[in-house]
């Protein structure tokens, strides 16, 4: 018979996905992860008022949600001190970014980013035809001045930064962001992917600035406030620039169950402190853990830890795999050299009771694959 008539753009993608999810790799092992450490998920969850007000919500689950999520969005404008007319939501920042490149971006448009950054971003601009340009990393950071001087060269439309960074858990300091923003070429646009931000230390994210037209920043509750599930984001930038999102967004994408919690969560700052205090305890372990095995932690402005395995990539994704045969969820770094480390998120103390011995034996397991066989 004959088969849909796809895009000649659809028949030239690969047929994968940015990640692999746990649930897949606990199908194909036939066995559920006792520690779910890789998806920089916040096993601390969401604030228990956020909780009871979805479970409220989901008793009207039979209505769509509000197609403007407005109550959300006044309270963030509240938060942020700008204007709701500011704020644009959608489902996660994964949602938000496919639109921004759905509105920017033709085939054939430059686009530029950081090789072995945020592969999700690097999904949307191909999935739109974009033509990605990157730059390296420097000392393990995204460097603002290359990519600036990458869009210069390409004449980009857009320019992808995150700060802090994923999967290295970097951070800039919010004048050199602020410089990057001044220096902002006209042809270019700029993404701010501040995910990790709450995660970050004091004066890590440039003022926030609504009036220049060009800069969008996109924030979340998937991290500091333990909500990844419910697939909320938002993004801050100029109104003109917001009310374009209305001409591409799914206008019924906010189920009202998410939107119910996310309001809820925003205003339970007490959890969200403890929340983060739980995390700088875990993460401080984590490095802890890593230096008693030999390797050595990244400083770490997320809610995860980059560990330098001091050997190549192989050895790293022996141990991403070790790991998960011992019940341990990690995941690496995808490009070189970054892909040297592993990378494990925050947990509780039973995650890390475990991760603890299971790592030892994770390395010796790696260790053995890596010595020639007689």
């Amino acid at each position: 018979m004959t088969q849909p008539r796809f895009t000649d753009l659809a028949n030239s993608l690969p047929a994968t996905v940015p990640f692999v999810g746990p649930e897949t790799a606990e199908r194909a092992m036939g066995a559920a992860f006792a520690s779910r450490l890789g998806a920089n998920e916040n096993v601390f969850g969401p604030s228990p008022k956020a909780l009871e007000a979805m479970a409220l919500a989901s008793k009207d689950i039979w209505k769509y949600g509000d197609p403007e999520s407005h109550d959300l969005k006044q309270a963030l404008a509240e938060k942020h001190g700008v204007s709701p007319e500011n704020i644009v939501i959608g489902e996660g920042i994964d949602g938000l970014l496919g639109y921004l490149v759905r509105l920017l971006i033709a085939p054939g448009d430059a686009v530029v980013t950081t090789a072995g950054a945020y592969p999700t971003f690097n999904y949307h601009v191909v999935g739109y035809g974009g033509a990605l340009h990157m730059v390296p990393y420097e000392a393990d950071a995204e460097s603002p001045g290359a990519l600036l001087a990458k869009g210069r060269e390409c004449k980009a439309k857009l320019i992808y930064i995150a700060n802090p960074d994923n999967p290295m858990a970097s951070v800039q300091d919010g004048a050199r962001l602020q410089a990057m923003i001044d220096d902002l070429p006209d042809h270019a646009t700029l993404c701010l992917d501040e995910a990790y931000i709450e995660f970050a230390p004091e004066g890590s994210a440039p003022a926030l600035d609504i009036s220049h037209p060009r800069v969008i920043r996109f924030r979340t509750f998937s991290k500091a406030y333990g909500m990844a599930g419910a697939r909320v984001g938002y993004g801050i930038a100029h109104a003109d620039f917001v009310r374009a999102f209305d001409k591409v967004r799914n206008h019924f994408g906010m189920n009202r169950a998410a939107q119910a919690g996310a309001l809820a969560a925003l205003a339970d700052g007490d959890y969200l402190a403890q929340t983060l205090e739980n995390i700088a305890i875990s993460k401080a372990r984590i490095a802890g853990i890593a230096r008693d095995n030999g390797l050595l932690p990244l400083p770490s402005a997320t809610n995860f830890v980059a560990i330098d395995c001091r050997r190549g990539a192989d050895f790293s994704k022996a141990v991403v795999e070790a790991l998960g045969g011992l019940g341990v969820f990690i995941r690496m770094p995808f490009s070189e050299p970054q892909n040297r480390c592993i990378r494990i998120s925050a947990g509780r103390p039973a995650d890390m009771d475990l991760l603890e011995k299971a790592l030892p034996e994770a390395l010796r397991r790696a260790t053995q694959n890596e010595e020639p066989q007689p």
